[in-house]
């Protein structure tokens, strides 16, 4: 019966896989971002980079689950940033850069990348292993001086890709998406669906066996 692992400490991705009706566990990674992407290069294309952080970060947990006894289970790993004028943006970190993001961002459109890698761990060995990225453009609308500094106070877009979010206070500054809002969030779940399939999990066995809600509740 495999478990279902999320390597992400990100509140969003674990509140969408709770709202598709899965309770995974939580183990997160400690993946040296910034070192991981110097070791790719500057040439590596955006789609790669993300791809490779969620490879990273699913596979950075895998000797915790050996040592806390976890010998079947599926692990999935997510990582976020945004692409505008060919530049990868992700957490800003402070409140100066998530200022300066937004100057670059505000009235225009950037697209998100997600990378997801799943793992498929069985007898403490990964006997399968998938990864992919989904895109989605996002729209930006132009908050005021006021509205900036009062998100900016908030202290959200400082831990998020690309200093913003979809479902959260920095909605109300997105005028519309074009592609899965799923992944703008932190996690697409078309895309984790069809990596699951090509591991040999569908949703259902999910639902039996990682449920977050009775399958009932999903009827209504």
């Amino acid at each position: 019966m495999p478990r279902l692992v999320l390597a992400s400490a990100s509140p969003a991705r674990l509140a969408v896989l709770h709202a598709a009706g899965v309770k995974p566990l939580v183990q997160v990674s400690e993946v040296d971002e910034d070192a991981l992407i110097a070791s790719l290069g500057p040439g590596t294309p955006p789609a790669q980079v993300v791809t490779e952080l969620a490879r990273a970060k699913a596979t950075d947990i895998l000797p915790v689950l050996r040592e806390q006894g976890l010998r079947d289970a599926v692990v999935i790993g997510c990582d976020s940033m945004l692409l505008i004028d060919d530049d990868l943006q992700g957490k800003p970190g402070t409140v100066e850069a998530a200022r300066e993001r937004w100057r670059t961002i505000a009235g225009r459109s950037g697209e998100l990348l997600t990378g997801h890698a799943v793992l498929r761990v069985r007898d403490d060995e990964v006997v399968a292993e998938v990864a992919d990225h989904s895109g989605t453009v996002v729209h930006f609308g132009t908050p005021t001086d006021e509205e900036l500094e009062a998100y900016l106070d908030s202290g959200e877009p400082l831990e998020v890709a690309g200093a913003f979010t979809l479902d959260g206070h920095g909605g109300w500054f997105v005028e519309r998406i074009e592609g899965d809002p799923s992944s703008v969030i932190g996690i697409g779940l078309p895309l984790v669906r069809r990596l699951l399939a090509e591991v040999d999990i569908s949703v259902a066995r999910l639902w039996a066996e990682n449920a977050a809600i009775p399958l009932e509740s999903l009827e209504n």
